[in-house]
């Protein structure tokens, strides 16, 4: 058995065990163990591409490419589904014991949870374009369901709106994976090999650049609608505020990744073909603008809110946004810190969503007018918001403030016109999130609320990893990041 292996395996075994595990109590510790099996099955895979460089590897037939680029979201995505799974295990007992959801709901929901993981994982390390749409749209059907467990009005009409959406979206990605099979027919000799991404990035500048320009459209329609990129962002607040908390998790801090990760690897394929146009930066043009105009927006809404998990989900559509338009920008130091962003954003975005967690159960609701005192009320919440947020909104020392100002002075660099904008985006997004901060940390508290049973490990684990990564990148993850954005850039050959 090899590290990809167990990587995929855990999580499809887990997934399917607990479909039928009948004792709930146990049901929550398998599916901690079976996450922990997945991490380490990442970091075992880890160690061998950092061996090996790449590693390439068959499966019941499916081909697997694990690279500097892919293999740190492996781990990453791997290491956040564990420390939720920590989470989880208590919370949704909770919810269960409350009769919000019955016994077997809370028994598709661990397993969905774990369908959740494969799926994201497959997408990940798969080097089968039809695959990696494959794996996409089945994270979107977990997570449809996940989204409407609760059953209640509200949480239908947040998944339809999603499933609608999304499904659409995803329609489109197949029709630009389509077109980018179609031009591969008239480059590659064998045609199984005209969805192979490695197969297709060794003859990218033989590629058809008028079809190649069509296809990427389409598949940024596609793929950013999962990305949350504005205007194809509608079904991310609700699916956050309607669904389970460690759903929202690991949708803002894993799923949201995946799909950008798919619309990077995308790009790639573009650049290589229309590198002798007239329009070589056309892909890149396209993701500075969705970006940026998705880094506003959702900054703006962040004012309008008055659900403390929608306000959260648009600050995940922000700094997606901002990543977006730092891989379309390019060049080494803004592909690098959109690397760097994309983790600490995962780290710091599912510790937040599990200090609300908390929170929303201190208050009995959601409601961001109804959430006062939490630090009179149980400390530990009460801080972690207070420290998640300060660390979300860029706060030095902490990672983001790192990436940020990589980010920055890269468009300073290259773009120095929109400068303005990033900055007062940057500013936009600080005063919505700290505007509602205050009186839910240190307003008085309503009369009778009362401390809930807290697990702050997981928050504690990543916001100290996100402190950490702010002071000092360790060496080993500064190589990963800069063997990766070698291999975007086109610095580095396969």
């Amino acid at each position: 058995m090899s590290g990809l292996t167990l990587t995929l395996f855990a999580p499809l075994l887990g997934g399917l065990t607990l479909v039928w595990l009948r004792p709930l109590g146990l049901a929550g510790w398998f599916n901690l163990g079976v996450s922990g099996l997945t991490l380490v099955g990442s970091l075992w895979l880890a160690k061998t591409v950092a061996q090996k460089g790449i590693l390439v590897e068959s499966i019941a037939g499916m081909g697997f490419r694990i690279d500097a680029f892919n293999v740190y979201l492996v781990v990453l995505t791997a290491f956040v589904g564990f420390t939720t799974a920590i989470f989880s295990r208590p919370y949704m007992r909770h919810v269960c014991a409350s009769g919000k959801i019955s016994p077997a709901s809370l028994r598709l929901y661990h397993s969905l949870y774990q369908a959740f993981m494969l799926t994201m994982l497959l997408a990940l390390t798969t080097d089968n374009l039809g695959i990696l749409w494959v794996a996409i749209e089945g994270a979107t059907l977990a997570t449809v369901l996940l989204v409407s467990l609760y059953r209640t009005p509200e949480a239908v009409e947040a998944a339809w709106k999603y499933f609608i959406l999304c499904s659409v979206g995803i329609a489109l990605a197949l029709f630009g994976t389509v077109l980018t099979y179609f031009a591969a027919q008239h480059v590659l000799a064998d045609p199984a090999a005209g969805l192979s991404w490695s197969a297709l990035y060794s003859q990218a500048q033989m590629l058809n650049p008028t079809v190649m320009r069509i296809a990427f459209v389409f598949l940024l329609v596609g793929y950013g609608t999962k990305v949350g990129l504005v205007p194809m962002h509608q079904w991310l607040p609700d699916a956050h505020s309607e669904g389970p908390t460690p759903m929202s998790a690991v949708l803002s801090g894993l799923l949201l990744n995946v799909a950008l990760y798919a619309v990077v690897r995308l790009k790639m394929l573009v650049d290589g073909s229309l590198a002798q146009t007239q329009t070589p930066q056309l892909a890149g043009i396209l993701l500075m603008g969705f970006g940026m105009v998705s880094f506003l927006v959702a900054g703006l809404f962040l004012h309008r809110q008055r659900d403390i998990k929608r306000m959260f989900s648009y600050s995940s559509i922000e700094h997606m946004g901002l990543m977006t338009f730092a891989f379309g920008l390019g060049g080494s130091l803004a592909t690098f810190g959109a690397l760097l962003h994309m983790l600490v954003h995962s780290l710091t975005k599912s510790a937040i969503f599990v200090t609300v967690g908390h929170a929303t159960h201190i208050a009995g609701t959601q409601a961001i007018d109804r959430i006062r005192g939490l630090i009179r009320t149980q400390p530990a919440v009460g801080w972690s918001l207070l420290i998640a947020v300060a660390a979300i909104a860029g706060f030095p020392p902490f990672g983001i403030f790192a990436s940020e100002f990589l980010l920055l002075t890269a468009t300073m660099q290259s773009q120095p016109w929109l400068t303005l904008a990033l900055l007062s985006g940057l500013g936009i997004a600080f005063a919505g999130l700290f505007r509602y901060l205050h009186p839910m940390v240190y307003g008085q508290p309503p009369e009778g609320q009362q401390a809930v049973p807290a697990n702050m490990i997981p928050v504690l684990i990543h916001l100290g990893l996100v402190l950490w990564l702010g002071l000092a990148i360790p060496e080993f993850l500064a190589q990963w990041l800069d063997r990766a954005t070698q291999l975007i850039t086109g610095t580095h050959l396969l």
